[in-house]
C-alpha cells in the first residue's frame, strides 16, 4: 500500500508495533485490518470530500493505543487520542492535523455510540466497519484463536460485531458494502 511521503515514517511505527510480540491481535492486525482501514478511508474520503490525509492518519492509528498495549483494549477509543498525540508530536505534526486525527479516533468505536463530527471522522468510523465486513475471517480468528470462544459463541460475537459494523456505516459505505455483508451473515448463520 502506498502511504503518502509524510506518512509512511508513521506507519513504519505502526507497522512495527503490530509485529511485536506484546501485541495481543498477531500481525495480521496490519495486514488484514488497518491496511484495509486505510484503503477504505481514503475511498470514503473521496466520496465524502474529506481531508485524505487526515483520514490516511487517523486510519494508521486508530487501534494503535490497543496494538501497543492490552491493557488499553477496552477504552482504546479514550487512549487512542493520547497515544496518536504522542507520537505526532514527536513527528513534529501540525496542531491542527493532530487535533483532526484525535476526533476520528474518539468518536470511531461501533460499540460506543458517539457521534462523529467531521467528513473526516464519518469516514475513519465507516471505514473501520467496512474493514471488519471484508475482513471476516480476521474476526474468525480474533474470536476462535484469541478469545478461544466455543464454535456457537464465536459465530453469534461475530455476527454481532457485524450488526454494529454495519449499523456505523454511513449510507455511502452501505451502498458499497451491502453484498458483502448480506454475504458474511449468510455464512455465519
Amino acid at each position: 500500500m502506498a502511504f503518502s511521503p509524510r506518512n509512511a515514517p508513521l506507519a513504519s511505527v505502526v507497522e512495527e508495533a503490530c509485529q511485536a510480540e506484546s501485541n495481543i491481535f498477531g500481525y495480521g492486525i496490519w495486514t488484514h485490518h488497518i491496511l484495509s482501514v486505510v484503503a477504505y478511508g481514503k475511498q470514503l474520503a473521496d466520496i465524502l470530500g474529506a481531508d485524505a490525509n487526515i483520514v490516511e492518519i487517523a486510519a494508521l492509528l486508530h487501534d494503535y493505543a490497543s496494538i501497543k498495549d492490552q491493557a488499553m483494549y477496552e477504552d482504546h477509543h479514550l487512549h487512542g487520542p493520547y497515544e496518536a498525540e504522542k507520537l505526532l508530536q514527536e513527528q513534529n505534526y501540525p496542531r491542527a492535523t493532530i487535533l483532526a486525527v484525535k476526533e476520528c479516533i474518539a468518536s470511531h468505536r461501533g460499540s460506543i455510540r458517539a457521534e462523529q463530527r467531521t467528513n473526516e471522522a464519518t469516514c475513519l468510523a465507516s471505514a473501520d466497519a467496512m474493514a471488519h465486513i471484508a475482513q471476516v475471517s480476521s474476526l474468525l480468528y480474533l474470536a476462535y484463536v484469541q478469545h478461544h470462544m466455543t464454535i456457537d459463541e464465536g459465530s453469534k460475537w461475530v455476527q454481532e460485531k457485524l450488526r454494529r459494523s454495519w449499523n456505523k456505516l454511513c449510507p455511502e459505505a452501505r451502498e458499497l458494502m451491502q453484498e458483502q455483508y448480506q454475504a458474511a451473515l449468510k455464512i455465519l448463520r
